[in-house]
């Protein structure tokens, strides 16, 4: 349940990453700024809100991509979207080098803060709530908006960033398997009282005839699909990652990357006829097609190398 290019457009390319626009993005902006109508006393306001929180979310999913490239990994490609953005990123698989893609997200926010923390001071000292009262609520949304963010953000939900994050850590002692199992776990925990959240604020404006008020649930509700589908993406994810993990190995031949033995079973799909079979047994030759494969993917690190690199050397037998 994530964005793809199909439907989206393309806005630019910056530090080889490109940035797309998701187009149900639009059908939202229409309606968060026609939600806050009234807060200024020209639209033109609501629509620069907007853009800010746009130009924030853009900056938080840089955040991502940057650090992801820092450390040897793969970002090539943000989708901004309804429920945020979207930073496509691949980083070495391993615990530190995931923990930094994800964390650098929030980061962004952190630094944020005291820097619209000082604007906002500073555009009271000099009485802009009485002589520039649209340009002080503006500075003081936006400062609320990335504050809201960061702070969502880093709830222990995953696939939010808290979640990811709180999973990256779990990776150290659980490993890669148990860390996104238990992730998930407590990921679908954090829905439940989302899901009650969400209930309260529907039975509280019902009972005060908030009508308005129960609309604005509709993102909320969405949120909690998305969250309750990825959470349980990530408990059949992990499930199979632990499967693999204590499946016999082929001590014979290791990853060049991360230097695991490969698993053995048809982990590998042809990129033909989309059969599964296991590379090691057959040579790297698809047994339906005949095509073969030179280069091997690792199932644990994700990262390609020649077959021919795989191979572990025999020992040498001690001399007598």
């Amino acid at each position: 349940m994530l964005p793809t290019q199909k439907g989206s457009l393309k806005l630019f390319r910056f530090a080889g990453i490109d940035v797309y626009l998701h187009w149900s993005w639009f059908l939202l902006a229409v309606y968060g700024i026609s939600l806050r109508q009234g807060q200024y006393s020209s639209m033109v306001w609501n629509v620069y809100e907007y853009l800010a929180l746009f130009a924030i979310v853009l900056m938080h999913e840089f955040g991502h991509s940057l650090a992801c490239r820092s450390v040897g990994g793969r970002a090539d490609q943000i989708i901004l979207w309804p429920l945020g953005g979207v930073a496509y990123v691949d980083p070495p698989q391993r615990p530190g080098p995931v923990l930094w893609s994800i964390v650098a997200g929030p980061l962004v926010n952190v630094i944020l803060v005291p820097v619209l923390s000082v604007m906002l001071l500073l555009s009271r000292s000099l009485g802009w709530p009485s002589i520039m009262p649209d340009t002080y609520k503006f500075i003081y949304s936006v400062w609320g908006l990335n504050l809201g963010l960061l702070t969502f953000n880093i709830l222990p939900i995953f696939p939010l960033d808290g979640g990811q994050i709180l999973r990256a850590l779990l990776w150290f002692p659980l490993g890669r398997a148990r860390s996104l199992i238990t992730a998930s776990i407590i990921g679908f925990v954090g829905l439940a009282g989302l899901i009650a959240l969400v209930a309260w604020d529907w039975f509280s404006a019902s009972n005060t005839s908030e009508g308005g008020k129960q609309t604005s649930l509709t993102w909320p509700i969405i949120l909690c699909v998305f969250v309750v589908m990825n959470c349980g993406r990530g408990l059949v994810a992990g499930l199979a990652m632990l499967r693999a993990d204590n499946m016999p190995r082929r001590s014979e031949f290791a990853c060049p990357a991360c230097k695991a033995a490969p698993p053995v079973g048809a982990f590998w799909v042809c990129g033909k006829c989309q059969k599964p079979f296991d590379t090691f047994a057959t040579g790297a030759l698809c047994p339906q097609c005949g095509i073969q494969y030179p280069i091997t993917g690792c199932p644990d690190c994700r990262v390609s190398s020649p077959i021919d690199q795989w191979v572990v050397a025999a020992p040498v037998p001690p001399k007598l």
